[in-house]
């Protein structure tokens, strides 16, 4: 093991300024460190610039050029920064100044929109004519029905056409107003049926003595969406009937579940109803008569009693001097509890007595009226299926499946009957099955982490500074410092060593370390092998010179060549 000699230790000095620094680089590093200062200056403006940038949000899109040309107007006079986008269809200002913005150009009216409402009548010119005025009213009245369509979530555009004939009265006949509308809806959106049927009517209300059966409804396409009065009504009346299926079925179903759930647990039952219901409309009238019956059984209607009385003097018809030619003998009896008058003397006839009484009685005749509705929407027939899982038990601690008892299975179909009211004169059916579910494991399609869509807008928000970081991190370490670096070397005074310092770098590359003369051993150490003389020499050279052996370690720890 090779040894070195002693070296004095100098004294610690102050290191040198930013000038002398600055004077010992070369022309090569002056450029480099400059270049990496203008980068850093650079990088920390634009990092500035950028985040002082406000966020811009659109203002309004879709405009045409008469409204985003008026929109920029009052923009520039109300000194609020704007941007373009989508080839000028959209109008960006700062996030925190839009709804103001909006605010403050509503009050003036913008945007206006392409349709024209009834502010055309507004602008009435002096000698208009009644047609032009009558034009005017219509086309004004088209544009507030476009405007109203408009207003619909799924209609991206409307064009309303309105026929309104001359009304006179010397016709006898009047033609009736019809209208056509046109809409243009946004990708992906359909008209349903009860938003066609509410364009149909406030088209119809709004004109007067127009009926909703001449207002015509197509799309972009040229597809009729209206229905003609001869098959809409029926299309509708079936639309409601299938819908109205749909939740009568649901409803049993849900009763079914709602009943089994609690004893089979969730997700262990399956059921299905279907129901076939009657649509159909009746309407029977019927008479009915009742025999003759007594009058005592029966009511009296009406009844009407005429009643006459009279005398006559009755003379003789016969022969003369015959017996028959005598008229007869007053009667003894009274006649209708009339007693007749005597007959007068002298007279030439005997006097007759008569009298008439007539009685109409009336009965009300028995009858009975009958109408009879069928209702709409009766329940003809049910069907029932559902389907239960086997009962899981654990057996051993493990889990085991079994079949329901045919006890449990009869218990849970009374139930099902009993939650449908399951009628079988009317033919319901209810078949109930209990078997095992196969249970299938579908992998869930994770996204990972780095497509999710929040990860990829962190990393937007990041790239930016993270990226500016990093440049300006590289610029610093890899121009900057070593130019720096490179003017630090600066020669070092001798001074005189002083007792307790720590040694300093050495300046040589190659510096002299003499030989020191090999300590003596002992006697003991004779029969020892020669790793332990060395390692031996090692602690005495150690405890003897030990600036030597640091001057060593550190001339290790450096790499240089002992």
């Amino acid at each position: 093991m090779s040894a070195v000699a002693e070296i004095p230790l100098a004294t610690p000095s102050a290191g040198p300024s930013w000038l002398q620094r600055m004077s010992a680089l070369d022309r090569a590093q002056r450029m480099r460190l400059g270049v990496g200062i203008a980068l850093l200056v650079a990088i920390a403006v634009a990092a500035i610039v950028f985040g002082r940038q406000p966020d811009y949000r659109v203002l309004f899109a879709n405009l045409n050029d008469k409204d985003g040309g008026a929109i920029v107007a009052q923009l520039s006079q109300m000194n609020v920064p704007y941007k373009h986008a989508d080839g000028g269809g959209a109008i960006l200002i700062p996030a925190d100044r839009v709804h103001d913005v909006r605010l403050r150009l509503a009050t003036q009216g913008l945007p206006k929109g392409s349709v024209a409402g009834f502010e055309l009548m507004e602008a009435s010119k002096f000698g208009m004519t009644q047609f032009q005025e009558r034009l005017n009213f219509q086309r004004g009245l088209e544009g507030e029905l476009t405007r109203s369509i408009q207003a619909l979530s799924s209609v991206q555009g409307a064009r309303v056409h309105l026929a309104l004939p001359n009304q006179n009265g010397f016709f006898r006949e009047q033609q009736k107003p019809s209208a056509s509308v046109l809409v243009s809806l946004h990708p992906g959106r359909v008209l349903d049926r009860a938003q066609l049927a509410g364009i149909v009517h406030l088209v119809a209300s709004s004109v007067p003595e127009l009926t909703p059966s001449a207002v015509s409804v197509l799309d972009d396409t040229g597809k009729l969406l209206s229905q003609t009065p001869e098959g809409g009504a029926g299309a509708e009346v079936n639309a409601q009937q299938l819908l109205y299926v749909q939740q009568l079925e649901q409803q049993y179903t849900r009763r079914i579940m709602d009943i089994l759930e609690p004893v089979v647990g969730r997700n262990n039952v399956k059921a299905q109803v279907t129901a076939e219901v009657d649509f159909t409309q009746t309407e029977s009238t019927s008479e009915q008569f009742r025999p003759n019956q007594t009058p005592d059984a029966s009511a009296i209607r009406s009844q009407q009693v005429l009643e006459s009385r009279g005398s006559s003097n009755k003379t003789a018809t016969g022969v003369p001097g015959a017996v028959a030619n005598q008229p007869p003998a007053p009667a003894a009896a009274p006649v209708n509890g009339a007693n007749p008058a005597p007959n007068a003397a002298g007279q030439q006839g005997a006097e007759e007595q008569t009298s008439k009484r007539e009685s109409t009685t009336n009965y009300e005749v028995d009858k009975t009226v009958r109408v009879t509705r069928g209702s709409t929407g009766a329940v003809k027939r049910l069907s029932a299926a559902v389907v239960v899982n086997y009962q899981s038990t654990e057996e051993k601690g493990k889990p085991v499946t079994k079949a329901l008892s045919p006890e449990q299975v009869e218990q849970m179909t009374a139930l099902v009957r009993e939650t449908i009211g399951f009628n079988r004169e009317r033919g319901d059916s209810v078949n109930l099955m209990n078997t095992p579910f196969q249970v299938s494991v579908t992998p869930a399609n994770e996204v990972p982490v780095w497509k999710q869509p929040e990860t990829i807008e962190l990393a937007r928000s990041l790239a930016w500074p993270v990226g500016a970081l990093l440049f300006g991190a590289m610029v610093l370490l890899g121009l900057v410092r070593p130019a720096l670096k490179g003017g630090t070397k600066v020669e070092k005074l001798d001074a005189v060593p002083v007792p307790g310092t720590q040694l300093d770098a050495l300046e040589a590359d190659t510096p002299e370390r003499p030989a020191l003369p090999s300590p003596g051993r002992k006697e003991e150490a004779a029969v020892a092998t020669p790793e332990q003389l060395r390692l031996e020499d090692a602690r005495v050279l150690a405890k003897e010179n030990p600036m030597a052996v640091a001057n060593i370690l550190k001339t290790w720890l450096n790499g240089e060549p002992a």
